[in-house]
């Protein structure tokens, strides 16, 4: 099942409001808590039963009297598409709901966070976010680029240039700096309490790989993977595929500070202070100790333009970047904006 962070609160304001003494009645409130589909309702019984039957502080009273349900290929197929791992066409959303059209619902459509977006918008939000991404990332590859007259007058250029009108100056020579490209370099978590939003965010950095010339990919969770070749792959399904199959601690534990400095040792040269920026997507829970996500931050700090970091918690109302972790980075970090939907992507513009 799809848990994110969201699912995770609501799951635990479940067990605080109802109790765990009472194995059912506690089933009943996870249930509805984590549930957002028919396939997750009838498989939650058969989980939650065999979960609690091997832990020795099990509910001995749980038994699932409902009818064992085996999941079908297509109900498996639809567990990938809602991962992201298979095609995104209309067929994909089993006529469970309809592709979304029109300004209103496109407005409600980027608004909505990645956590809540239901099975029957999935195909639709996707088909947006590719082409507002797209736009933005064409966008900002041109507003990247060094304008060609250069920013100092060559007086020596000029006085010769002028010399057949009297010497008068009439017109400037400038000198002109060598065009330098702009690299972008994308870190993005894909721990577990990161997996509702960084299927969603992988689609980000598809579309920029796609449109900006000069971009680096990493993603990361107790170590990092480098899936820059993987997401120029023209279809994004396909591409998808690729990167299911190089990452296999998809959805795992969470060493921020760790894959930093594995990403500084390996891949640091790709940054360079006068023409990188660095943007990582994480929600900072980091299990490593907080100075070695501090020290690793300051050295790619320094070596980068600026350093972004897009949290989709900051969408949480009253949230507050007080882990360990998270209060240990903000010293080091030029723009702290969210990444929880599609309007929150989009406002990256502003920041470059």
């Amino acid at each position: 099942m799809p848990v994110g962070v969201l699912q995770t609160l609501a799951a635990v304001e479940a067990a605080e409001t109802v109790g765990i003494t009472d194995g059912q009645r506690f089933s009943y409130a996870l249930r509805a808590a984590l549930c957002s589909s028919q396939m997750e309702w009838k498989a939650f019984d058969r989980l939650f039963d065999a979960f609690w039957s091997k832990n020795k502080g099990g509910f001995d009273s749980v038994k699932d009297q409902s009818p064992r349900t085996t999941i079908t290929p297509q109900q498996s197929s639809d567990a990938q598409v809602l991962i992201g791992l298979e095609g995104s066409d209309a067929s994909a959303a089993d006529n469970e709901g309809v592709l979304v059209s029109g300004a209103s619902a496109q407005q409600r459509l980027k608004k909505v966070d990645f956590s809540e977006v239901s099975r029957a918008d999935m195909v639709a939000l996707e088909q947006l976010s590719l082409r507002l991404l797209r736009r933005m990332s064409i966008r900002l590859s041109r507003r990247l680029k060094i304008d060609s007259q250069g920013e100092r007058v060559d007086i020596r250029r000029s006085i010769r240039r002028n010399v057949t009108r009297g010497g008068e100056l009439l017109g400037l020579a400038y000198k002109n700096r060598k065009p330098q490209k702009k690299r972008l370099v994308i870190l993005l978590d894909v721990s577990g309490s990161m997996n509702l939003y960084s299927l969603f965010l992988l689609r980000f950095a598809y579309a920029i790989e796609q449109h900006f010339k000069c971009v680096d990919t990493f993603l990361f969770s107790t170590g990092v993977v480098e899936v820059t070749d993987l997401l120029r792959t023209p279809k994004l399904s396909e591409a998808l595929r690729k990167v299911s199959q190089r990452v296999p601690e998809w959805a795992g534990g969470t060493k921020i500070g760790g894959s930093l400095h594995e990403f500084n040792r390996r891949a640091g040269r790709k940054l360079s202070s006068r023409t990188s920026y660095l943007i990582i997507l994480s929600d900072g829970w980091d299990t490593g100790p907080p100075e070695s996500l501090a020290a690793e931050l300051r050295s790619a700090r320094s070596r980068v333009q600026k350093l972004i970091w897009l949290n989709p918690l900051l969408g949480l109302k009253d949230y507050q970047p007080v882990t360990r972790g998270m209060s240990a980075a903000l010293a080091y970090i030029d723009v702290f904006a969210p990444a929880h939907n599609m309007e929150s992507l989009l406002a990256l513009e502003r920041y470059f």
